[in-house]
């Protein structure tokens, strides 16, 4: 089908929906890359009128990747609620848009409209947001999931502790972990990003962060970060697994390269069921994103990477998880090249991951060869806050000296927190209180030399 429109000076023909999302998008050099963006800012903005008067139904009737050749087209194909899309099923994409920001559409609206939308309306919408959209539309939004701490409720902001270490080194990790908790991190999850992928360290990384929370009574969950089919071979070994992680794409192509389909997943999904570690909740998956990794993979199929990105969430979704995030700013340049591409992308992301149900963080983060800094970073760090994102990530410093990128640090969380009147999860708030670590106005206490925590850690 095409779609046409005119900025009176010129008219403009996008060959199908593929082509018009594209074009539509704003702009980022992943897509310049890619040989799909628009040619000049009037194609774009024309793009931006042609979409708008797009009806969603169109959406259900054009593939973007193929039914046949594509396993997360055939996901999202099969499992789209009609019932559920019905309240919006007359509008067009820019009708849906001011349906969203209306006052009187609620959060629970929007929570029981997920399963009705396909990706591509969700990325559609989005690119005819300003930012100010996102945030106040992803603000109403509140997607709750639970392990052994309660993500994701309102007035409260989560971290993970992310406490990596360029050998592994046990000691090393420990005395991140021991920082990282006396700021209030790690409430979503403590979780490392192993330096090898081998199975024996990953499984000498879980039993001490499990012997962390389980000799002080952390209610928060342990993650190891490696490939699912290694933590699929430790839970068959009985080592104490809680979440499960992948990182994950927007096409079959994107996911092989990840080294992974959705058999992989539906069976690393029925392992970690088996186990039951929970005790407030048993949503256990965690998966990271990030726009731009289809394109690394070579497995775009001529999509724009936002509307791939969102595409990745209904993979996710799938699964119940306990925590998506993505990481916005990971793969470099040459898909988000500046500070404002990387804050456009992270709002983006937040917003399209919690209106198809998600329970969104963001890894607020650079590589030092983009065209950004930590100011940069302050700024998308406090429109998040604003936006209601799920949670973070605690690194300190906010240098992450194993995978050699920079994000946000314990004190990035503790400022959030303050400024926003944000608290930690109820269970890990209370945990704070008991042992200690903060005051009745949820500060860093100073005395922290006579905590039991401190004068233990040593032995572990």
């Amino acid at each position: 089908m095409k779609y046409r429109s005119s900025t009176g000076l010129r008219s403009y023909t996008f060959y199908s929906l593929k082509d018009l999302l594209a074009k539509a998008s704003p702009e980022r050099s992943g897509d310049g890359l890619a040989g799909i963006a628009a040619e000049s800012s009037e194609e774009r903005c024309s793009a931006q009128m042609a979409l708008a008067d797009v009806p969603l139904k169109d959406f259900l009737h054009e593939d973007i990747i193929p039914y046949e050749e594509d396993e997360i087209t055939r996901l999202i194909a099969d499992t789209h609620d009609m019932e559920a899309f019905s309240p919006v099923s007359s509008l067009t994409v820019g009708e849906f848009r001011n349906w969203i920001l209306a006052d009187t559409t609620t959060g629970d609206d929007l929570k029981n409209l997920s399963m009705g939308l396909t990706p591509e309306m969700v990325s559609a919408v989005s690119k005819l947001m300003r930012n100010q959209d996102l945030i106040l539309a992803a603000s109403k939004i509140r997607n709750v999931t639970s392990f052994r701490s309660t993500i994701g409720l309102p007035g409260r902001m989560s971290t993970r502790l992310q406490p990596n270490d360029p050998v592994d080194d046990p000691r090393g990790i420990a005395a991140e972990i021991l920082d990282g908790l006396f700021y209030g991190c790690g409430d979503a999850v403590i979780g490392i990003n192993p330096a090898s992928d081998n199975y024996s360290a990953v499984v000498t990384l879980i039993h001490l962060i499990n012997e962390f929370i389980d000799k002080f009574e952390i209610p928060t969950q342990s993650c190891v970060l490696t490939h699912v089919t290694t933590t699929i071979q430790a839970i068959e070994k009985g080592v104490p697994v809680d979440l499960i992680f992948q990182s994950i794409g927007g096409s079959e192509a994107a996911n092989r390269s990840f080294g992974v389909d959705l058999s992989i997943l539906r069976e690393a999904y029925d392992a970690g069921n088996s186990l039951r570690r929970g005790t407030v909740g048993n949503n256990f998956m965690y998966f990271e994103t990030g726009q731009g990794s289809e394109l690394s993979g070579n497995g775009h199929h001529g999509v724009d990477q936002q509307t791939l990105e969102v595409r990745t969430y209904a993979l996710a979704r799938e699964f119940n998880p306990l925590l998506v995030n993505t990481v916005v700013g990971f793969i470099g340049p040459e898909y988000l090249y500046d500070g404002k591409q990387i804050t456009r992308a992270g709002l983006e992301d937040h917003f399209c991951g919690k209106l198809m149900g998600l329970p969104m963080g963001v890894d607020v983060c650079y590589t030092n060869h983009a065209e950004a800094d930590q100011d940069d970073m302050d700024n998308l760090l406090t429109l998040l806050g604003v936006a209601g994102c799920n949670f973070i990530m605690g690194i300190p410093g906010a240098d992450d000296i194993m995978l050699n990128y920079q994000s946000t640090s314990f004190h990035d969380a503790l400022y959030l927190r303050s400024v926003l009147g944000l608290k930690p999860a109820p269970e890990f708030e209370k945990w704070l209180l008991q042992m200690n670590l903060f005051d009745s106005k949820l500060r860093p206490t100073e005395k922290i030399e006579s905590n039991r925590l401190f004068l233990s850690a040593g032995e572990i």
